[in-house]
């Protein structure tokens, strides 16, 4: 039991609230090159938010028919809101991820289910040691056939954990906030940060064993 208690009070420290330090921020910022924020091909734009986002980006990176995934802030009633803004949970943004998606690979539908299977249902303003507002899990919708999939799904997930038990929020889709550049593609390119090790790796794994009919071949 006290062993228990110490190894979640160490998850607790080891938040995906513990960015970089500022100097590493400056020092990625200068090396990286901008993020692609409008991929060609016809393809399609989805909007999830579940906890941290470096998490749910390699979630669905990992998925087939999914060309990019972006991380960014949605949700919220301020402008150009940022890491250190959202954080502090007055913003009302929340950690999202930005799909470009192909329609003739992977559907919408999939899609949610990939949101659902990748987390936990029924936790309320947050995921694992991720807690707040920022942190919501939060289902985009932008028309009615996408707002009637969500419901559709929101009911199947009830019908497993009991009516009201589903944490997500749906909402109209309103617009994305592209995060910083140090956040992209963060879990592949940070392996050895213990955030990513404890929570987003296995977070990822659990995934991945639910659902390898949808994983590219090269995913790892």
């Amino acid at each position: 039991m006290k062993l228990s208690i110490i190894l979640t009070s160490l998850l607790l420290v080891i938040s995906c609230t513990n960015a970089p330090s500022q100097t590493d921020k400056q020092k990625e910022l200068t090396t990286l090159a901008p993020v692609q924020t409008t991929p060609e091909g016809g393809l399609h734009k989805a909007y999830f938010s579940s906890g941290c986002f470096w998490c749910v980006e390699a979630v669905y990176e990992s998925v087939k028919g999914v060309q990019e995934s972006i991380s960014g802030y949605s949700g919220g009633h301020t402008e150009n809101p940022t890491y250190q803004s959202s954080n502090t949970g007055r913003t009302g943004h929340a950690e999202a991820v930005e799909i470009y998606y192909d329609p003739k690979v992977i559907s919408f539908s999939q899609l949610v289910d990939v949101y659902f299977g990748s987390q936990n249902v029924t936790q309320k303003y947050g995921q694992g040691p991720d807690r707040g507002s920022q942190y919501r899990s939060i289902i985009f919708y932008q028309n009615d056939q996408e707002k009637k999939i969500i419901a559709s799904k929101i009911k199947e997930q009830e019908a497993i954990y009991g009516e009201g038990k589903v944490a997500a929020e749906v909402m109209p889709f309103q617009k994305f906030w592209v995060g910083e550049n140090y956040h992209q593609n963060y879990e592949a390119r940070n392996p050895s940060n213990p955030y990513i090790q404890n929570v987003s790796i296995p977070r990822l794994r659990r995934f991945q064993q639910k659902f390898p009919e949808l994983l590219k071949k090269n995913a790892h």
